[in-house]
């Protein structure tokens, strides 16, 4: 009997499910890694002699240079919100995650039509002092550098919202102490609330750095060597899928590198807070200059990250609207709307099954593969995106030359010339996002709920069904919410993976944008950003409510 309980523990319809749906959304990058035992001798040779170390070089100086300039606007940032208080303030702390909303790739390409030498600044210039082609010097935005730079304006939300977070959590006794032995403010700053605040800062720089490796569409348009460029012209350049998928292995090694880097950096540092109740430090009101200059240093990054480049897209847009408000636009739009909600639903209810199934089982082996499929969000949309392609070729294959022998009939590529490998691929990648809300809003929800509902005879998909989802509307919506408008920006694995004649709106902007059409891609980048701004208003409401929460709570 006692053996009968430990196998159904094991082999019951949630396990069995939760095994399938971890194996088919993982399969991709299980098969990228497994591309590495067929070797392809003279496509590396060729890469090893002529691009190899840019693709290296670029991607490592990419990614640790936006780490570098993320942690330290987002983290000057949240100090000024968490610490001090001044005009504006309620207003500047969700002003500052507006730049989430702003794509990178949208974001260099404003930055292009603005900057370039037949801009308005360039243009300007040379009108009000007589100069000409080369009697100046002006920095080149389609750089490294400029790269840099785009991506740091948009990505240093991450670590913005979890180092105001570890901030504004420090006890005020901590201040106190320092106070009482004659520490200095920013002795203390750098003594104390740095190295408690450090984990969080470094998780968020590290998100933004896994952003940087996965980005496509800014390097791209920048004409830099990256590991993401180098698979899409390995892949359609050279025709090699299997050394594609080499590279994008190499990729997503520098990503898990990465994770271990992240952890070994806080696994011999841990700082723990008293369990009983402590005063938060309060905000020191600012007077004089202060109450002018730290206002001013944030909305910098918000100028920058969001508003000049939407006043540019919105001057583009009045121009060309006209003739852009065609049914194709529409179609886009629609293209755009119903993939990305479906999309969202399915990862939801993958999100739903999984966190329901790790609650009602607890066993190891199924939060080892909830973990392993939520490490899906770190690997690259690109490598997902090849190895998704690898893998339903291959069943496209098998299938179609069963049903010729049997029926003589071809069905087609209905696995990777559909939908359906698109909502795989962004299930798989996505799916950490429902995850994190689907899994905070059930551990709100007790334990005696479900033994209420099994013992009035519920079955455990009723009780999910029924108790489970109505109690955590907000936090299904909200994971709905954040997916959907992350599958309406994703563009690599889109232009890999999208069926002949289908379009979606990131993909026309970035088509245009590369054909020099800045002005004519101006409407669908903004319809991508305003859609981008939901989940902004989301996030700053859910950063408010564990405050609020609380305090009903004492």
């Amino acid at each position: 009997m006692k053996f009968i309980n430990w196998l159904y523990s094991w082999f019951n319809p949630w396990f069995v499910s939760i095994t399938l749906g971890c194996i088919i959304l993982a399969a991709p990058v299980g098969l990228v890694f497994v591309s590495v035992f067929f070797p392809q001798t003279e496509i590396w040779q060729h890469l090893y002699s002529t691009v190899l170390s840019d693709y290296i070089v670029n991607s490592l100086l990419l990614a640790f240079g936006v780490g570098f300039l993320v942690i330290l606007i987002g983290t000057v940032l949240a100090w000024c919100i968490a610490r001090y208080e001044f005009a504006g303030r309620k207003q500047l702390q969700w002003l500052i995650l507006l730049p989430m909303a702003m794509p990178a790739y949208i974001i260099a390409y404003t930055y292009t039509g603005l900057l370039d030498f037949a801009g308005p600044l360039q243009t300007l210039l040379r009108d009000t002092f007589h100069w000409q082609y080369g009697d100046y010097y002006f920095p080149d935005i389609r750089s490294l550098p400029g790269a840099i730079i785009m991506l740091s304006l948009v990505l240093y939300p991450y670590v913005y919202m979890l180092a105001r977070t570890a901030f504004s959590e420090q006890p005020a006794s901590l201040e106190e102490v320092s106070r009482s032995l004659g520490i200095s403010p920013s002795k203390h700053l750098f003594k104390v609330v740095l190295p408690l605040a450090r984990p969080a800062i470094l998780m968020g720089a590290a998100l933004a750095m896994m952003e940087a490796f996965a980005d496509y569409g800014t390097v791209q348009y920048f004409g830099l060597s990256t590991f993401t460029t180098g698979i899409f012209r390995t892949w359609f350049g050279l025709g090699n899928g299997i050394a594609a998928a080499q590279l994008a292995a190499m990729l997503t090694s520098f990503v898990v590198l990465l994770l271990i880097l992240e952890y070994l950096s806080r696994r011999k540092v841990s700082y723990y807070f008293q369990g009983q109740k402590t005063n938060q430090v309060n905000r020191q009101k600012l007077s004089g200059r202060k109450a002018f200059w730290v206002p001013f240093l944030c909305v910098i990054p918000v100028f920058f990250g969001f508003m000049l480049p939407v006043l540019q897209l919105l001057k583009w847009a009045s121009m060309t609207y006209s003739k852009q408000l065609t049914s194709e636009f529409w179609l886009l739009l629609w293209n755009s709307f119903y993939l990305a909600a479906i999309a969202a639903i399915t990862a939801v209810i993958l999100a739903l099954i999984f966190a329901y199934g790790k609650r009602l089982n607890p066993i190891k082996p199924i939060q080892i593969l909830v973990g392993v499929v939520n490490l899906g969000y770190a690997v690259p949309g690109t490598v997902i995106a090849i190895g998704a392609m690898i893998s339903l070729s291959w069943l496209d294959i098998k299938l179609n030359t069963l049903t010729e022998n049997w029926f003589d009939v071809s069905v087609g590529l209905i696995f990777s010339g559909s939908l359906f490998a698109l909502i795989l691929v962004y299930s798989s990648r996505f799916l950490a996002v429902a995850m994190h809300n689907i899994d905070t809003g059930l551990s709100r929800v007790k334990p005696s709920m479900d033994d209420a509902s099994r013992s009035l005879g519920y079955k455990p998909l009723q009780v999910l069904r029924v108790i489970h989802v109505p109690l955590m509307k907000t936090s299904v919506l909200s994971a709905l919410l954040l997916v959907f408008v992350d599958v309406l920006k994703e563009l690599p694995a889109t232009l890999i993976l999208r069926p002949f004649n289908f379009n979606t709106l990131a993909v026309r902007a970035f088509e245009l944008a590369s054909d020099e059409r800045l002005m004519d891609a101006a409407l669908p980048a903004l319809a991508i950003v305003s859609v981008g701004i939901l989940p902004v208003i989301l996030l700053t409401l859910l950063m408010d409510k564990p405050s609020q929460q609380s305090s009903q709570v004492n």
